[in-house]
């Protein structure tokens, strides 16, 4: 619809070794979106994650070649600080393809916590930037009380919890409804019957954000979840546009 246009605030890009990803370049990302009505999706590609020889500068290119349908989340691993170190000085420099930072605490084996991270939690936290995290329950990297507690120190950055901790529907929605600056996203959360409405009823529609984790996932699978979930259509609206389009009001220059 002209007048619902998706924002996927959880993206990827690129190939990864062991996965067959056919719809992983810009290019056909997009021939994707635009079947679906998905206006944008903020992406960190794999290999930003994962080849620090590469880094972000994948991400820069990607988004100036395509300006408004992408932006890109910097990509964070602790484990390689001089890194970390360089993305931050050069941060501001990339204000048109950045809207905030991602780890992927899990994989990097680095609690979010950790003091390594601090500098891009005050950097986020200073700016009002998105942290998309990847988040799971029961995790000692990126848990509910890993979380909580990046909440209670960083309370300006704007904590997207990617998966919603996922299988802690209860904790996840706890932190949601008692921070602020705290979101739910749904990447994942839908192969759970139940699971959504239950987000929507601890935290309300304004507190979760669409994101699919794509190339991984699909827009159209993920999008009829949410038509078909107990909800009305202004609690859709919300969690397709709505609270990205207040979240991102101040990023997109």
């Amino acid at each position: 619809l002209a007048g619902c246009p998706i924002h996927d605030l959880h993206g990827h890009m690129g190939a990864l070794q062991g996965a067959r990803l056919p719809r992983c370049t810009p290019e056909t990302m997009l021939a994707s979106m635009d079947r679906a009505g998905v206006a944008l999706t903020v992406f960190c590609h794999h290999d930003a994650l994962f080849v620090p020889e590469i880094g972000n500068a994948v991400n820069i290119a990607a988004v100036r070649r395509y300006p408004g349908r992408f932006r890109a989340y910097c990509a964070v691993n602790p484990n390689h600080t001089d890194q970390v170190r360089q993305d931050l000085a050069d941060f501001d420099a990339h204000r048109d393809v950045f809207v905030g930072f991602k780890f992927l605490a899990d994989y990097h084996k680095v609690p979010i916590t950790d003091e390594r991270s601090a500098p891009v939690w005050a950097k986020a936290d200073a700016d009002r930037l998105l942290v998309l995290l990847h988040t799971w329950g029961g995790s000692a990297f990126d848990g509910p009380e890993q979380v909580r507690r990046c909440a209670e120190r960083y309370p300006n950055a704007r904590i997207l919890m990617g998966h919603s901790c996922h299988g802690a529907w209860q904790l996840a929605g706890e932190l949601a409804r008692d921070f602020p600056n705290v979101y739910l996203e749904l990447t994942a959360v839908l192969d759970d019957r139940g699971a959504v409405e239950a987000l929507v009823g601890l935290a309300g529609s304004r507190k979760i954000v669409f994101g699919t984790d794509t190339p991984w996932f699909s827009h159209h699978y993920y999008v009829g979840a949410l038509l078909g979930a107990d909800m009305d259509d202004q609690d859709r609206r919300n969690i397709l546009y709505r609270n990205a389009g207040e979240l991102l009001s101040n990023l997109l220059n």
